[in-house]
């Protein structure tokens, strides 16, 4: 039970299902109160029609004997003593009237056939009527009724009620006859209502099960390169299906960058580590043989390697920068060239005063990567300017080398990547300073960019929001 009320197609069917019942019960009471009402509405008019018939005939001089009421209409009239005056034919109990009596008593000096011959002045009719529900044996048949009452004064000024009655029958017959037909096609409706929601949705979800069954295949499989079937539709499902393939393909691409990055990171140690182990094997069996100097440079740089790696690990990871106070770029830019004096291209700085948030340490690194790329490729000179651009700090660092040729300008921010004539793995770095300044840029909430420089190298413009 639980397994079939747990699928989308159980719930939709059931849900569709209640909320049409309760609709229809909603519906189906209305029906019956307004139908019951109409009716009755009816039966009200009918018997107060009956009854003013009755009570104009008294009121225009007619007796009390000769008003011949027919069997058709149970009428009474009852005078303000509480006396049945007349009733109708075949009239045999009443309930809801001004008396139980059925047996009229004649007035004194009256006969049951006389007319009202008195000219003490003209009877009249109430324009008002009351309503009270009843019963009435006629002709040895019990029913129920709706009786109204409307006061007539005859001729001779004596007040009377007259009360007609009509039957009820027909109201509570429609009212059971329409509630019957109710109870009867609710349920045949309630299971047409649920059948067609389940194919409905049953049709609407089958490509999410092909969905489903692609992507279980793929995790059984760990092909990222397959991809779910995508419906012609223009509906959610095919939207989902379109972003599960654009996931698929990021996660693939994500996948390959990391292989690409194991493979890359285990080619580069192995250099430092191949090197630094044959010089340390010489040393061992002739240690007047042994490169000293080698081996530090080559400890150096694979300590240095490895502390890109691992910054390289913690921005994929999603690390993002922690310092909570400003960092001032044109100071950092002072310190970080101040250290560099003995470098073969000097380095020129114009910093303006800025502050930007972010880590200082992810920033120095960033400044010291692209001032090593420029002095690498420069032939005199390079130059370090920070400007302030209002929401945003500029750093800029230029050199008068070659350039970089504009295909190559998003390439040389991928990692281990290094142009044909760059350098050599021994005079240069592994190929992840640029990658590495491009994602703390990029952590930092901003960008970083090459272009050609006024001096005809290049350009790294870096550009840091100056607010949080």
């Amino acid at each position: 039970m639980r397994k079939v009320f747990g699928s989308v197609r159980a719930r939709a069917a059931l849900g569709a299902t209640l909320v049409v019942a309760v609709a229809l019960v909603a519906a189906g009471i209305a029906v019956l109160q307004v139908l019951r009402s109409d009716l009755g509405d009816q039966a009200r008019l009918k018997a107060q029609v009956d009854a003013r018939e009755v009570a104009s005939k008294i009121a225009a001089g007619a007796g009390y004997g000769s008003l011949k009421l027919d069997e058709s209409v149970p009428v009474q009239v009852v005078d303000e003593d509480g006396r049945v005056r007349a009733v109708s034919e075949d009239l045999e109990a009443v309930k809801g009237t001004g008396s139980a009596s059925v047996w009229p008593v004649a007035a004194v000096g009256e006969s049951d056939d006389d007319t009202d011959d008195d000219d003490s002045g003209p009877g009249k009719v109430s324009s008002g009527e009351e309503y009270s529900d009843g019963s009435a044996r006629v002709d040895g048949e019990t029913a129920d009724y709706v009786w109204a009452a409307v006061e007539a004064t005859d001729t001779s000024g004596e007040d009377v009620t007259v009360y007609a009655g009509a039957p009820l029958a027909t109201e509570r017959g429609a009212v059971t006859t329409v509630r019957n037909a109710m109870l009867l096609g609710l349920p045949l409706l309630l299971v047409v209502v649920a059948a067609v929601t389940w194919l409905v949705t049953r049709r609407a979800l089958r490509p999410v099960e092909g969905i489903r069954r692609e992507m279980a295949a793929i995790t059984a499989s760990t092909d990222l390169a397959r991809r779910v079937p995508e419906p012609g539709s223009h509906d959610e499902v095919a939207r989902l299906a379109r972003t599960t393939n654009e996931t698929l393909t990021a996660l693939e691409a994500s996948v390959e960058r990391q292989r690409a990055f194991v493979a890359d990171a285990s080619h580069e140690l192995r250099s430092p580590v191949a090197s630094l182990r044959t010089q340390l094997e010489v040393g061992a069996a002739h240690p007047e043989l042994l490169d000293l100097g080698g081996a530090v440079e080559d400890v150096v740089r694979l300590q240095r390697l490895a502390a890109d790696l691992l910054l390289l690990a913690r921005l994929d990871a999603g690390e993002r920068p922690t310092g909570e106070t400003p960092v001032a770029l044109d100071a950092l830019v002072r310190e970080e060239l101040a250290q560099r004096v003995a470098d073969r291209v000097p380095v020129r700085d114009g910093a303006a005063p800025v502050a930007v948030p972010g880590s200082r340490g992810q920033l120095a690194q960033v400044l010291g990567n692209l001032v090593d790329n420029a002095q690498r490729h420069a032939r005199s000179g390079v130059r370090v300017t920070v400007r302030d651009e209002g929401r945003w700090a500029v750093l800029e660092v230029a050199d008068d080398g070659a350039g970089v040729p504009e295909a190559e300008r998003e390439r040389i921010f991928e990692r281990f990547v290094r142009l044909d004539d760059a350098r050599s793995r021994d005079d240069g770095g592994a190929g992840l300073g640029l990658a590495i300044a491009r994602d703390v840029a990029v952590r930092h909430g901003g960008t970083l960019a090459v272009r050609t420089a006024p001096e005809g190298g290049a350009l790294f413009e870096l550009r840091l929001p100056t607010g949080p």
